[in-house]
C-alpha cells in the first residue's frame, strides 16, 4: 500500500512543482525485492549514488533508484528550498514506485529521509552517516574547515574539504574531483539544519539501520549513537571510512551491509 500522510501545510501552502532528477539501475533479473530510493545530502546529487551503488544493488536483484533534491544534480533550481521541500520531493518519487520503498538518507539527506517516513510508509529506512543538524556538528565542521564552514551563517555556502569527506584510502585526485562536483543546498535549508527540529515518528514504524564511521570528520561519534538510539538500535559502524560512504575506498562495505539486512528482513 502506497499512501502517503497528509498535513494541513501540504494543501495549504503546497510546495512549488520542480522537475526532479531520478536515476535508475534495473536488475537484469527481479527477484520482488523492494525497490530502493537513495537520498543524497547537502551538495550532492543522484550522481553520488549513481557512481557505485546503484549498480551494484542491481547486480544483487534491487531496482535501486536515486533523487536530487530541488536545486541539486540535475533537479529544478530552488534557491529558497526548504527541508520541508526536500521532504517533499522523496515523498513524491517514493509514491510514484510501483512497490513500497526502502528509503537510504544520507548525511543530511537522512534527516530528509527522516521527514520523509512520517509521510511515507516505507518498506524500510536507512540512515548513512546522518547529519541531523545540531549546533554540535556545526562545531565540528567549524573546528576542522573554519573558511569553509563560517560562510553558511551569514547564507553562504557550505564548503566541505575532500579531507573531511573521504578517508585517506581514496586516491587524493578522486576525492578532490568528487570534492569540486558538490554543489549547495539553500540558505533556507543550512538555518533549518542548525535549529535541528527533530522530526516526526515514521508512520508504519518500518525497519531501520542507522550506519556510519567513528573516524567520519563531519559526524561526532555521539551524534551518530544519538541518531541510532532514537531508532531504538546501535548504529553499525565501519572503521576507516570517512563521511562520504557511497564514494570512498571502501564503498562496497557498507552497501553489501545495507543489502544483507533488507535480504534477511524479508526472510523475518
Amino acid at each position: 500500500m502506497k499512501t502517503r500522510v497528509l498535513r494541513v501545510a501540504d494543501w495549504a501552502r503546497p510546495v512549488p512543482a520542480v522537475f526532479r532528477e531520478v536515476r535508475v539501475a534495473t536488475p537484469e533479473a527481479p527477484e520482488g525485492k523492494p525497490p530502493l530510493l537513495f537520498v543524497p545530502g547537502f551538495g550532492h546529487g543522484a550522481w553520488a549514488f549513481a557512481e557505485h551503488w546503484l549498480e551494484h544493488a542491481a547486480s544483487r536483484a534491487f531496482a535501486a533508484h536515486a533523487v536530487s533534491l530541488r536545486g541539486h544534480g540535475g533537479s529544478g533550481q530552488a534557491p529558497k528550498a526548504t527541508l520541508r521541500a526536500y521532504a517533499h520531493d522523496v515523498t513524491q518519487v517514493a509514491a510514484s514506485l510501483d512497490r513500497q520503498a526502502v528509503l537510504v538518507g544520507h548525511g543530511a539527506g537522512a534527516l530528509v529521509v527522516a521527514h520523509a517516513l512520517a509521510r511515507y510508509p516505507a518498506r524500510a529506512g536507512v540512515l548513512v552517516a546522518p547529519v541531523f543538524g545540531g549546533w554540535s556538528t556545526f562545531g565540528l565542521a567549524l573546528r576542522r574547515n573554519p573558511a569553509g564552514t563560517l560562510p553558511a551563517l551569514v547564507g553562504g555556502p557550505l564548503r566541505l574539504s575532500h579531507r573531511q569527506l573521504f578517508s585517506r584510502e581514496l586516491p587524493d585526485a578522486a576525492a578532490r574531483e568528487y570534492a569540486g562536483r558538490l554543489g549547495r543546498a539553500s540558505s533556507r535549508a543550512q538555518w533549518q539544519l542548525l535549529r535541528h527540529r527533530a522530526p516526526e515518528p515514521p508512520v508504519g514504524n518500518p525497519p531501520m539501520l542507522v550506519l556510519g564511521s567513528p573516524d567520519d570528520r563531519v559526524v561526532p561519534a555521539s551524534a551518530l549513537t544519538r541518531t541510532a538510539a532514537r531508532y531504538g538500535a546501535a548504529p553499525l559502524l565501519f572503521p576507516g571510512m570517512g563521511h562520504d560512504m557511497m564514494l570512498d575506498a571502501r564503498w562496497r562495505e557498507p552497501i553489501d551491509a545495507i543489502l544483507d539486512w533488507l535480504e534477511k528482513d524479508e526472510t523475518r
